[in-house]
């Protein structure tokens, strides 16, 4: 897979957002294990606490047809002059499934920047903490 493949499907669910709150749309582009690329937009409500983001809307999608094991996630909104990264809850929900992320923060002119999961939330609880001795 090409990261060009993944940044331009992110772009692209960019433009199915539903947000006629902030006026301000995400779209994220996750890869899977198995090479399959699954999209989510941000889909806000008018109560504001029950909008879901697009990186979860893309896992959500993403386990709903199977998928558990990630690799990367190419993610982009309308901020032209910086990289805009996951916000905290979504970081801890891209977590949830494994530390090794790739993290491409995608610019509206497909420009992007790598990072990782590990860098974006360095210290997260996650599954492990759960485990039993």
């Amino acid at each position: 897979m090409a990261v060009a493949e993944l940044v331009a499907k992110c772009l692209q669910a960019r433009e199915m957002a539903y947000c006629p709150y902030s006026h301000f749309p995400v779209g994220a582009a996750i890869l899977t294990s198995g090479g399959t690329i699954i999209t989510g937009c941000n889909v806000e409500n008018a109560s504001y606490g029950l909008t879901v983001c697009a990186e979860r809307t893309a896992i959500q999608r993403a386990v709903t047809e199977g998928h558990r094991s990630f690799t990367a996630i190419a993610v982009t909104c309308d901020i032209k002059d910086s990289f805009v990264g996951p916000c905290g809850a979504c970081r801890q929900v891209l977590m949830e499934f494994g530390t090794e992320w790739d993290i491409y923060l995608t610019k509206p002119d497909g420009s992007y920047k790598k990072t990782s999961l590990r860098d974006l939330l360095p210290l997260a609880f996650s599954p492990a903490h759960l485990a039993k001795d």
